[in-house]
């Protein structure tokens, strides 16, 4: 079996790289792979935030291998799907901030798995994002439709559903599908500080905001103020919250844990 996810890791950014050429298809193996890959970033204390990038050109991942998907037996694509689930899962899930490094195409189960990322970088350029399983009387499996409406509200996540049609990065950054659109030639530059911004920030903190964000909007605003209080009383007494007040008070930049 060959092995087409790996880690790397870069200043306390954990990079998780898929090759699997020509289009980073996958098929369970890969997610297998990728499930390994995540639940290792996670567990190392020297990995602070985490990169989800292709080491291919034109594609960030293209989705499910359609000739394994038609090869398979409905049990055997079921169970492909199910470590697909955990996979975002685990992007979603995860303390530490994840993620996605868009330069190439994104479509089908390669975008799902990265609007289960945190955030999403994308580079400029002549290439799509798309959710077209309705083209196969299918419609997304991995999470797609809830991260979607979570991301661009309801009505326009409905018409991409069933219209299947493709953004450019242009139109995905401006309904708000990608966080950043970044320039070509210094996209790997600028993805690295952002990631290492993060890496180098109150990861205790961090950790709650994100528990805060995700777990608030499906909350009444009530419900989720108490969520906020519970956590920030979390916070008080950890070593990052007296650095960071230490270095207010003496005027330089904060060295967190």
């Amino acid at each position: 079996m060959d092995q087409v996810i790996s880690l790397e890791i870069k200043e306390r950014v954990g990079y998780i790289i898929i090759n699997r050429p020509k289009a980073n298809c996958y098929e369970i193996n890969f997610h297998k792979q990728l499930l390994s890959c995540i639940e290792e970033a996670i567990q190392d204390d020297n990995i602070k935030a985490i990169v989800l990038k292709s080491a291919l050109d034109k594609f960030f991942c293209a989705g499910a291998d359609v000739k394994v998907f038609q090869q398979n037996s409905v049990d055997e694509n079921k169970l492909m799907v199910e470590y697909a689930k955990k996979v975002a899962n685990l992007l979603h899930t995860s303390k530490k901030i994840t993620i996605a490094s868009i330069a190439g195409h994104a479509l089908g189960g390669g975008l799902e798995l990265a609007m289960a990322c945190d955030i999403r970088l994308a580079s400029e350029g002549n290439y799509f994002l798309g959710l077209p399983e309705i083209k196969l009387g299918l419609m997304p499996g991995n999470g797609g439709s809830q991260y979607l409406i979570r991301l661009i509200g309801a009505g326009k996540a409905l018409e991409l559903l069933i219209s299947g049609d493709n953004l450019s990065p242009d139109k995905a950054f401006e309904l708000g599908l990608v966080n950043h659109l970044l320039k070509q030639n210094t996209f790997e530059e600028e993805v690295h500080a952002f990631a290492k911004k993060i890496a180098d920030g109150p990861l205790e903190a961090i950790a709650a905001v994100k528990q805060s964000v995700q777990m608030g909007i499906e909350l009444s605003l009530e419900d989720g103020l108490q969520l906020e209080s519970k956590l920030v009383d979390t916070l008080y007494d950890t070593d990052d919250a007296k650095e960071g007040s230490l270095a207010f008070v003496e005027k330089r930049n904060p060295n967190f844990k």
